[in-house]
């Protein structure tokens, strides 16, 4: 099954399929054509994903590919995993290629529906001052010698962000 063509919620819950599981160094990434997934590069010296990386399927962004997402909490999980989410916010981003075509190509913050100690977050910009600036740093960090520049243009709470996943689903019945 093209994990792409899923719908982005199952009852009503939003689905992130992961790619780089928490504590990976590398950064991996999934291949349509042939439902698998690969070895896309390996994070900057000394970097792990810190928290469950991958996509919202049934979506496509600006750069062609599913809406990127991260979902926080305690544990990893594994490539090809499809949690649960709840939908938090964004991280805002603005991505100059290195043809030097601008694009957004904003993070999801979500974290899975089933994760008892984030239950009470509901908005990402209340998580602490300090995680989120770290998460921005991380953003930049991992793009550093990928040849794309990044701007951190802010974070959007829920809202914003289910408006913004809304105007991304491409797969007919995904809303």
């Amino acid at each position: 099954m093209n994990l792409w063509t899923l719908p982005p919620y199952l009852d009503g819950t939003l689905r992130v399929v992961v790619e780089s599981p928490r504590g990976s160094s590398l950064k991996l990434e999934y291949v349509p054509d042939v439902e698998l997934f690969q070895v896309s590069r390996s994070l900057p010296l000394g970097m792990v994903y810190p928290f469950d990386w991958g996509f919202v399927p049934g979506t496509r962004g600006d750069d062609g590919d599913p809406i990127d997402a991260m979902a926080i909490h305690w544990g990893s999980s594994f490539p090809g995993v499809i949690l649960p989410c709840r939908l938090l916010g964004m991280v805002e981003i603005e991505e100059k290629t290195e043809s030097g075509k601008k694009q957004v190509n904003n993070r999801l913050i979500t974290s899975p529906a089933w994760h008892s100690p984030l239950r009470k977050l509901t908005n990402a910009r209340d998580l602490p001052q300090d995680v989120r600036r770290e998460l921005e740093q991380f953003f930049l960090a991992v793009t550093a010698f990928t040849g794309k520049k990044i701007r951190i243009r802010g974070w959007a709470g829920s809202g914003k962000a289910r408006r913004f996943l809304q105007e991304s689903i491409v797969v007919p019945g995904g809303k």
